[in-house]
């Protein structure tokens, strides 16, 4: 006995000897975890790993999470902040929100697929790049894989459908091109997102279980198939921001599970059937952009609280005429836009020879450079003759003053983006696009100058701003102005999306130049008007307040940080935020880098502040952005220091309270909608932002985060207090 005491006795003492975490977690697992961290490079949220980390007990968080059964990891979740952009294969540069340049992506994914037992393997905003290897099929177990918001370029390997037991697959916001592999053959595959890669042109084979397909912002450009009747349990659909063409299959609509359908920027043409019948369970439908004629059916024709359907830029009979085109513009598109073998067989000519090809290349090349030569003749002599005493005329601008168009966003990157390519007007164009600047389509005309709606020949709607330069101003600081105005493109901005520096003014004998800037159009509501005016017959509820707000910190972010010089002081107020009727959140109002070049709005001076650095400009910024997240959480607007620091100090104390007195002072309107922890945890954002101190407030990343980790801990929220059964990182 003595000696089995003894025995016993030795054994437990071997066992504290050994890290807690292998005697948890298989040795060759927690060798892989670490590995994993290096190759990564150590990113903050892993530094606390250590050999005594407990992993398959660790505190289960929003941005990291290991989860084990038998001793095996099944569940891998790690989540960073970097941001995703578009990145080429070619040349590739590492940059600031990238793994650096010796990221090894065949080393990194030959070691997590050593985690043979995985079942969920999230890997987010981490800045992982290159392509997606073939070996990722050694995840045999993988039931969900979400790589989104990364840098992954080149195709989706086919091994990824040997994967059987997929059921959510998450590749958005990477670069990632060619064609999509067949589908059918994941069976249980219930989610599908694809969303802003470069993917195309076919539109992929699917199993009939799909539930959530997004496919929106890639350069798919095929017709929409009818097959899609069969997913009978589709509950979401995406495809806007494409090249889908073609009719609307009728069946969309009627689809049994369908809740939401956004068809939106696309090529979709011909009539609706009449005849088209509606699921009781569409909620949502965007058939905006497209180049539909004809009438709207009986179920779609008319919005309503259960109901909401968009339809502007098309060629309908329906709504107001004026967010409709002509019928012509519908007809005669889709003859532009279609694939030149098609056309040749719509019209019935024959193919040309070649030796006629290469002679009318010639006779038009040589035609182009008789033209040219002219003009370079012609030109100089037509700038030195004496102008008519006119108000207003056409001028070329000087090419030094011209945007460099290899510095400007790549179309590439912004079609990843869902955002327009950045283009040089001439004066002839924005003339064209707001009728000769008619009355009519003049829509203020005060301290932010004269402001004109028009539209584009590619038929979209902009909106014209007249400001007038600085005589003094030099070619080298307005070609610098423009280049860094060509680059604010930004999902949470209202992009400028060109410009035109084109007429002259005559101004005490002297000449000074007009500017035009070109914005795109939202058809919005303010976050103003969400707020108080209760414009939506559905009022904001507490997670699309906290992705409206998450949006806004994004477009800030990318001011601070996405910018060169960094943009500060721009003026944030909900009265500035715009939201369209998804919700798509845009800053309205930030400064501008033309500080020295513009002299006054071409009506009235410009808004106090606009184009100024405010003190503490970065700071400022974040504490205005402190007073939104207050009036996102009471649902009322903040008009004085003295109602700021009121509202403060109720809040500081419900804080500290029970948790009926933070509801009270909640807007109403969200009650029941949100996790007390996710209210708490926005508060306190709010708080350290409107920090006195500008010093102590924290940086635009910080608050990101923190707005993220809210935005989690309400995803894991249901009504009776439970969590969802199943996290998804998908919108994260």
């Amino acid at each position: 006995m003595a000696k089995n005491g003894a025995l016993f006795g030795l054994i437990f003492v071997i066992s504290l000897s050994i890290p807690l975490s292998l005697a948890q977690l298989v040795p060759s697992e927690a060798r892989i975890l670490f590995r994993l961290r290096q190759i990564i490079e150590f990113p903050p949220i892993l530094q606390h790993w250590n050999r005594s980390t407990e992993f398959c007990n660790h505190s289960v968080s929003p941005f990291l999470t290991v989860l084990c059964s038998e001793n095996h990891v099944t569940q891998f979740v790690l989540i960073g902040n970097k941001s995703s952009t578009s990145v080429s294969a070619m040349n590739f540069t590492a940059t600031e929100q990238t793994l650096s340049q010796s990221f090894s992506n065949d080393a990194f994914f030959t070691t997590i697929t050593k985690l043979t037992s995985l079942k969920s393997l999230s890997l987010v905003s981490l800045g992982l790049w290159g392509p997606i290897p073939t070996k990722i099929d050694r995840l045999k177990s993988l039931e969900l894989l979400n790589l989104s918001k990364n840098h992954f370029s080149g195709d989706i390997p086919s091994t990824i459908t040997n994967l059987k037991s997929l059921k959510s697959v998450v590749l958005a916001e990477n670069s990632l091109n060619g064609s999509v592999p067949d589908f059918t053959k994941l069976g249980n595959l219930e989610e599908l997102d694809l969303g802003r890669n470069l993917l195309g042109p076919e539109f992929p084979s699917l199993g009939t279980k799909i539930v959530n397909l997004v496919l929106k912002s890639n350069t798919f450009r095929s017709q929409i198939p009818s097959t899609i009747a069969r997913f009978d349990r589709l509950q979401r659909l995406d495809v806007s921001n494409n090249e889908f063409n073609g009719v609307v299959p009728d069946a969309l609509f009627a689809l049994p599970e369908i809740k939401q359908l956004n068809l939106a920027g696309n090529a979709l043409s011909g009539a609706l059937s009449m005849e088209s019948q509606c699921s009781e369970s569409l909620e949502f439908v965007d058939l905006s952009n497209n180049l539909l004629t004809g009438g709207m059916p009986m179920c779609l024709n008319s919005n309503s609280s259960r109901r909401t359907v968009l339809f502007s830029g098309n060629c309908l009979k329906a709504g107001e005429i004026e967010y409709q085109h002509p019928a012509s513009f519908c007809y005669e598109k889709p003859l532009s836009v279609m694939p030149s073998i098609q056309l040749e067989k719509k019209k019935g000519k024959p193919k040309p020879k070649l030796g006629l090809i290469f002679g009318a290349v010639g006779a038009v090349v040589g035609g182009v450079a008789v033209l040219v030569l002219l003009v370079l003749a012609v030109v100089p002599r037509l700038r030195r003759r004496k102008t008519p005493n006119k108000a207003v005329r056409t001028i070329s601008i000087s090419n030094k003053a011209s945007v460099d168009a290899r510095l400007a966003p790549t179309d590439t990157s912004l079609r990843v983006l869902g955002l327009p390519p950045y283009q040089i007007f001439s004066f002839e164009d924005i003339e064209d696009a707001t009728n000769s600047f008619e009355q009519s389509n003049l829509m203020e005309d005060g301290s932010h100058g004269q402001l004109y709606k028009g539209w584009l020949r590619d038929g979209s709607m902009v909106v014209v701003r007249c400001l007038q330069l600085k005589q003094a101003r030099s070619h080298q600081s307005l070609a610098r102005a423009m280049e860094s105005i060509s680059k604010l493109q930004h999902q949470n901005l209202v992009s400028i999306v060109g410009h035109c520096i084109g007429s002259e003014v005559q101004e005490a004998n002297n000449k000074a130049s007009n500017m035009f800037l070109v914005y795109e159009y939202m058809s919005y509501y303010t976050l103003k008007s969400l707020l108080t005016e209760q414009r939506r017959q559905d009022p904001l509820k507490w997670q699309q307040r906290m992705s409206i707000i998450t949006g806004v910190a994004k477009g800030l972010q990318f001011l601070h940080t996405g910018t060169s010089p960094g943009m500060f002081g721009n003026d944030l107020k909900a009265e500035n935020i715009m939201l369209d009727d998804n919700l798509s959140t845009k800053i309205n109002s930030y400064r501008l880098p033309l500080v020295s070049l513009i002299g006054s709005a071409c009506s009235g001076p410009l808004r106090s502040g606009e184009l100024n650095y405010p003190t503490h400009g970065e700071k400022e910024d974040i504490y205005q952005l402190g007073i939104v997240l207050l009036e996102v959480v009471t649902g009322k607007l903040i008009t004085s220091q003295s109602e700021l620091e009121v509202k403060i100090t109720q809040l500081q104390q419900s804080l500290t309270g029970s948790p009926s007195k933070l509801r009270e002072l909640a807007d109403a309107t969200i009650h029941g909608t949100f996790s007390l922890d996710s209210l708490r945890n926005t508060i306190e954002i709010a708080f350290n932002c409107l920090s006195k101190q500008p010093s102590e407030r924290p940086s635009i990343e910080d608050v990101l985060w923190n707005l993220q980790y809210s935005a989690q801990l309400q995803e894991g929220w249901t009504p009776n207090g439970e969590s969802f059964s199943r996290q998804s990182y998908s919108s994260i």
